[in-house]
């Protein structure tokens, strides 16, 4: 197909295909919400497994999906309803024509008043088919706004963590240089979010405009503009386009607002209170965690009540967990943490290496262990108890932290277990009580 935008065939080209976009959309939109809702209920469990192991990089992964993912299923929704509309109008149009008011037989005053609001009914079809047409187009312009949001913000912590955090970088060059990065950054993204929604505001004054030319140019590669610029401008050069634009904005803002709304239905209880003393939340219940839906707390036992003469625990794995034993003995602590997204690709070919590698990192791992077991301890009401630890992964295959508690000799009825974690703090090291869960004891 010859693609030379100047020539009239592909002119006549373009003009068919507009007229019959309408079937593309449709049959886009429906494909597209069915899969969004296939893949929404997994997406929004691995956000929160993400969450729940403090995985930074897979929350915000996840939560950038769970995003795109909301964004498009509204606009595509109200899309196809828009449509069904409109091809309902259409019908009705073929069986029934205009609008005839004098048959209606109302008031002149009635008369004039809906002669003037509704004009005519083809006039009503075309303004379906505008919002149709405009929705559908910027449903998917709001994905890549938010990709620029995600981009932005990922740049903002690459020069925390690389140049101001970077210990292996001079001081001078470490300030000199990350400072004013920042804070061209985070003034450049305050300036283009406000030419954004004052619809190129900068770029209208002739001086302003010198000015913030360099901060454009460098967001349009940071925002990834360059890849979806033409949509924006065929918005904001057309009124209909802008007043949707302007229409949708506080929609999505109430939105958001009404998900945020939870009904309180006591002023002293609520069911996402902690485990304590007073209260059992589920998440330290294995037997209360449905398989996909609910997550671990700080510490999981099998059930409220224990007919056995030991107590199974366990830790899961949190990556806050491991800069505890780090602070704890700073001795381990690597060189390089590899802790993040890395590639499992391995170039090198030294096999000596790897294994003394392999070796000193067997003994750190020992290590590494001896602290959990140093650091952590438990109490049953007022009885201290300790047993060690070793790593496992539970029955959902969480990573984590497994030790059974001889409770042979407490007595029968309710109890409290306490898990207690040593913290270094400068020369002191004081006790810290991380988690409370109470627990029913019947001997079999």
């Amino acid at each position: 197909m010859h693609n030379d935008y100047k020539s009239p065939a592909f002119k006549k080209l373009l003009d068919s295909l507009q007229q019959q976009s309408w079937e593309l959309e449709l049959l886009i939109s429906g494909f597209a919400i069915f899969g969004l809702f296939t893949a929404y209920e997994p997406i929004k469990i691995e956000m929160a497994n993400a969450s729940n192991e403090q995985q930074v990089y897979g929350f915000v992964i996840y939560f950038l999906a769970l995003t795109a993912c909301s964004i498009l299923l509204f606009n595509l929704l109200l899309h196809v309803i828009l449509r069904g509309l409109w091809i309902g109008a259409l019908g009705l149009r073929y069986v029934s024509g205009d609008i005839e008011f004098d048959k209606l037989k109302y008031s002149e005053r009635f008369k004039k008043y809906l002669s003037k609001r509704i004009v005519s009914f083809d006039r009503y079809i075309g303004s379906l088919e505008n919002y149709c047409s405009v929705l559908f187009a910027v449903s998917f312009l709001l994905i890549f706004y938010v990709l620029a949001l995600t981009t932005v913000i990922i740049t903002i912590v690459l020069i925390v963590n690389f140049i101001l955090k970077n210990e292996n970088l001079p001081n001078w060059i470490s300030q000199g240089l990350g400072i004013p990065l920042l804070v061209f950054i985070c003034l450049g993204m305050f300036l283009t979010f406000f030419d954004f929604i004052t619809q190129g505001l900068l770029k209208r004054n002739k001086w302003i405009s010198k000015f913030y030319f360099p901060v454009y140019w460098v967001f349009s590669f940071l925002t990834l503009s360059f890849l979806y610029r033409p949509l924006v401008y065929n918005f904001l050069d057309h009124k209909f386009g802008k007043r949707l634009i302007l229409f949708l904005t506080p929609i999505y803002l109430l939105i958001l607002v009404v998900a945020s709304l939870e009904y309180q239905n006591s002023n002293f209880l609520d069911n996402e209170r902690n485990s304590s003393p007073l209260f059992a939340n589920k998440e330290n219940y294995l037997d209360l965690m449905t398989e996909n839906e609910d997550f671990p707390g700080d510490i999981v036992i099998p059930s409220k009540i224990i007919r056995t003469p030991y107590l199974p625990i366990f830790i899961p794995y949190r990556e806050n967990l491991e800069d505890r034993i780090f602070a704890y003995d700073s001795t381990i602590t690597p060189k390089n943490d590899k802790r993040g997204l890395a590639s499992g690709i391995n170039f090198g070919n030294d096999w000596e290496d790897e294994w003394e590698t392999r070796k000193q990192r067997d003994s750190i791992r020992k290590r590494y262990l001896e602290i959990f077991n140093e650091t952590y301890s438990f109490k049953i009401d007022t009885l201290k108890l300790d047993e060690d630890f070793i790593v496992t992964t539970n029955s959902k295959g969480q990573l984590g932290f497994e030790t059974n508690l001889n409770i042979r000799e407490i007595s029968e009825g309710k109890h409290v277990l306490h898990l207690n974690r040593l913290q270094k703090q400068k020369d002191t090291t004081q006790t810290l009580t991380e988690s409370q869960v109470p627990f029913w004891y019947f001997k079999e």
